[in-house]
């Protein structure tokens, strides 16, 4: 087949160097193909292991094919080609090589079968996008850039001597299920890990930081990959972990809580993120394959509705230079069509019947009622209503039909338009015909989400939910603050850290590094030299004297034969020849 020996993520992290060398309608043309291409390999991949090799006695296996990290593979390479149909109007290279990367070592994420391969492209995913942050050339956009490479950077270290550990223990790499050594030291580090690009408090300050600070292109393709590669990686690694479950409750419940007190579009749906990622690692910390095949379908789902929700908020940004909602209202006039994309996305989000969410977060939910989690279940039927409250109606609310902002635009280009349209087309064929995405999860499964029950239920969550927020209108209206995250703990610990440098740390190092330096240079510094001197003294300063003697006596003997007379000279030159003529002769 022809996905058999080639790996779809290194198509586009080596096809990304070759965007410079393209101009006009041909590099939108090859921004295009390629991830399209990468999507027909991955659906042509036979399940098994390839490009296995054998480094000091380890298995390194490049490509591990199998049904789960197929349907990882698919959405992947899906919002791959969307995002780069939005980001056609953009002249960057340096985002669409960043991006290309970031798609790229996603997938190498996805398809590694072993804890190296994972590392390098874990890696290599949190370099290429801090570059889209750091792309959009802010002040502010380079402060999150440098929290957000940080961040993940302990992220990686983390996993590092999370796989030494356990290489150094099992004499093994390969990347499979480590719930049989928990209590290891390797099983936690790897799991704080994944956690943190989970984005899972007190972790995710990252997150909301980053994302509303990236490109408005560069946002989506971050929607996509670092937490929906960290659920892949938490469902591969620790299913049935029971601390997922309450970190996954609580992760949703969390996101909707701080999105309550936000004023920024994208920082709003920078929150919901956190909420949404919540139900998924819930399900993988539940650990049965309904769980794990809700987690699944729900990352699949949300990495496009999610996308949908960042293009529209970014439209807007791109179109009015606007993403507070204090400062905007009454652009539904001249942005309709961006208005109705954006709203398929928050029905999506929020459950509503016929739209994705609504078969993909019911399966998890479900999957926590069987397993008889009642908090839980009631923390995420907590966090659905308020995910409708902010992402459904008071974002598109604020943004679009508030008091009239004096903004007179237009609609965005056409390629973000397009690219719209595409995401939410999807949304609401997976909608319609769930079972086209159940038919590709990992494990096979048998749920019905169009029973009368749930669509009631769901509807009477919806509609309670609505009643609240027009009741509720007036207390609602957004003011220009910023919500500090748990990265307040982090700045108060870095100025801390800043007085215990200054104060205790520096003070103490100083007085320490001159004592060991007076003691070395005392004890082996200067004694060594002197033993130097006195042996170059009695040894060393002989050889240059006997060599001077040497070239002297030879200097001396050869004078003779310099008369300054030819006949001397050809005498000389006879009598060598002859010498050596006779040596010839002889031996």
């Amino acid at each position: 087949m022809i996905g058999d020996w080639i790996h779809p993520g290194l198509l586009l992290i080596l096809g990304s160097f070759l965007i410079p060398f393209f101009k006009g309608k041909l590099k939108q043309f090859y921004l295009v193909l390629i991830p399209t291409f990468a999507l027909l390999i991955c659906v042509n991949l036979n399940a098994g292991h390839y490009g296995v090799l054998n480094f000091l006695g380890l298995d390194i296996t490049i490509l591990r094919i199998d049904k789960l990290s197929l349907v990882f593979s698919y959405v992947f390479c899906i919002m791959g080609i969307i995002g780069m149909i939005y980001a056609l109007h953009v002249k960057d290279d340096l985002q669409h090589i960043a991006a290309f990367i970031y798609i790229g070592s996603s997938l190498g994420v996805v398809f590694a079968g072993d804890l190296v391969v994972l590392y390098v492209f874990w890696e290599l995913m949190a370099f290429s996008a801090s570059a889209l942050v750091f792309a959009r050339r802010t002040k502010e956009s380079i402060d999150s850039g440098y929290r957000y490479i940080l961040v993940h950077v302990v992220s990686g270290l983390c996993l590092l001597g999370g796989i030494v550990i356990h290489a150094t223990q099992t004499g093994s790499i390969a990347f499979t299920s480590m719930i049989p050594y928990e209590g290891n030291i390797s099983f936690y580090l790897i799991l704080i890990s994944f956690l943190i690009n989970a984005a899972v408090p007190p972790f995710g300050a990252w997150l909301p930081d980053a994302y509303p600070n990236a490109t408005v292109t560069g946002a989506i393709f971050m929607t996509a990959y670092t937490t929906k590669s960290a659920v892949y990686v938490l469902i591969r690694g620790f299913p049935g972990a029971e601390i997922l479950i309450w970190l996954g409750a609580i992760m949703a419940v969390y996101g909707v809580v701080y999105a309550v007190l936000e004023n920024d579009s994208r920082r709003l749906l920078a929150y919901h993120i956190i909420s949404q990622v919540g139900y998924m690692v819930c399900g993988v910390g539940i650990g049965t394959e309904m769980a794990l095949n809700g987690a699944t379908a729900h990352a699949f789902s949300h990495i496009l509705y999610k996308g949908l929700l960042f293009m529209g908020a970014g439209a807007v940004l791109y179109m009015t230079g606007k993403s507070k909602l204090n400062e905007l209202g009454g652009i539904y006039k001249t942005m309709p069509l961006t208005m109705v994309l954006y709203m398929i996305g928050g029905f999506s989000i929020s459950g509503v019947p016929l739209f994705s969410g609504f078969v993909s977060k019911s399966v998890t939910v479900s999957a926590v009622a069987e397993a008889h989690m009642s908090i839980p279940y009631l923390m995420l039927l907590l966090a659905s209503s308020g995910t409708f409250l902010h992402t459904g109606l008071k974002l598109p609310y604020y943004m679009f039909f508030w008091k009239d902002s004096g903004i007179r635009t237009q609609e965005p280009p056409s390629n973000m338009i397009v690219a719209m349209v595409i995401a939410s087309l999807l949304c609401i064929f997976i909608g319609i015909f769930p079972n086209t995405l159940y038919a590709i999860l990992p494990y096979p499964i048998n749920y019905e989400p169009y029973t009368v029950h749930h669509i009631i239920s769901t509807l009477g969550i919806l509609a309670f939910t609505a009643l609240g927020f027009f009741m509720l209108l007036s207390h609602l209206d957004p003011e220009p603050k910023i919500s500090l995250d748990t990265d307040w703990f982090y700045r108060k610990g870095a100025k801390l850290g800043r007085k215990l440098l200054n104060v205790i740390i520096v003070p103490a190092e100083y007085k320490f590094i001159s004592l060991l330096w007076k003691r070395i240079m005392d004890g082996i510094i200067i004694p060594f030299g002197l033993k130097v001197n006195k042996f170059e003294n009695l040894k060393v300063s002989r050889i240059p004297e006997f060599f001077g003697n040497l070239s002297k006596l030879l200097s001396d003997g050869l004078a003779v034969f310099h008369t300054g007379k030819i006949q001397d000279y050809a005498i000389y030159m006879l009598s060598f020849l002859g010498l050596v003529l006779l040596i010839y002769f002889l031996f």
